[in-house]
């Protein structure tokens, strides 16, 4: 149980970036180097051991430090399932699996065939944008079609997005914001009803539009991580922002996140007391928070694992 300004309360978190040392080096190779430590070092990042369990295991460390109940670790680049599938099924009380996949590269389809058989992964990630195709490119409709068939939530990254890692290391980030308009995702999410529909960020800027979205759309998800920088973009405060999502979404398909990622800086606590905060000064009861910050997460994976 976590410490809240409604007392004590359990804390779920829907984002959070599993750094394992396969990220490392992906990033290493790119910045021409042969091992992976002299990126951490670049970095000033910890850099995780090879057994992806210990890193699971300094996850849980701080997850009990705080009081967190569950998290969703997020495989950071493509083709890295093996690390989240393995801390999962270390802590599958404790975690939910969700990894990153490219729909461009030739390994795509078989990557998401062998995760829908894996009990530890539970979310496809994609980021159009990064990856410079459209969410409805016919590519990535047989990925949709494997996640629909077996169970799997789709997280769909929209609007701005920056990656300090790469801006750290003088890595370009020659990613495409113009295909990272929600109003892009209305069509496949209808045409997908199964399909639980994740946009992270509350739009991450396009806010009018993902509000848009998930109005339209059941099957859409908000996730509330990151500091939300966007919010410089229109005249919005965190309070704003949660009241007109609770407005239009309604608090079941709110989820709460913050982004943490990297260690020693570990969970990003200053993210939680801001949303708390801004969600408490709202005037939401008790049991209203323990939805976004805990059961609504819980709910959605929950319940499918019991239908599966």
């Amino acid at each position: 149980m976590a410490k809240t300004p409604w007392g004590e309360l359990p804390i779920s978190d829907a984002h959070v970036h599993f750094f394992s040392r396969p990220f490392f080096t992906a990033l290493a190779r790119e910045r021409k180097f042969d091992e992976p430590e002299p990126a951490a070092a670049l970095l000033n990042w910890e850099l995780p051991a090879r057994d992806p369990a210990l890193l699971a295991l300094r996850w849980i460390s701080e997850m009990d430090r705080y009081g967190i109940a569950r998290v969703c670790l997020i495989a950071s680049t493509h083709g890295d399932e093996d690390s989240v599938g393995s801390a999962v099924s270390s802590y599958p009380d404790r975690f939910f699996g969700f990894f990153m996949l490219n729909p461009l590269l030739p390994d795509a389809i078989d990557r998401v065939r062998i995760a829908a058989r894996n009990p530890g992964l539970h979310c496809v990630c994609l980021f159009p944008a990064m990856h410079t195709y459209s969410i409805t490119d016919e590519r990535v409709v047989p990925l949709l079609e494997i996640a629909s068939d077996h169970r799997l939530a789709v997280f769909v990254h929209c609007g701005a997005i920056t990656v300090g890692a790469r801006k750290k290391l003088g890595l370009p980030s020659q990613f495409d914001v113009r295909y990272g308009n929600p109003l892009d995702l209305h069509p496949v999410a209808l045409h997908f009803p199964k399909i639980r529909f994740i946009v992270p960020h509350f739009g991450a800027g396009l806010f009018r539009e993902a509000l848009m979205l998930a109005d339209l759309c059941p099957n859409v998800y908000f996730d509330t991580s990151s500091s939300n920088r966007w919010m410089l973009y229109e005249s919005l405060d965190l309070r704003s922002v949660f009241r007109r999502t609770i407005d239009v979404v309604g608090l079941d398909r709110i989820l709460f996140g913050t982004d943490s990622s990297f260690f020693p800086r570990g969970w990003n606590a200053p993210v939680f007391d801001a949303q708390a905060k801004a969600l408490y000064e709202l005037g939401l009861e008790a049991d209203e928070a323990h939805r976004i910050l805990h059961t609504n997460l819980v709910n959605l994976f929950e319940r499918e694992k019991t239908k599966a």
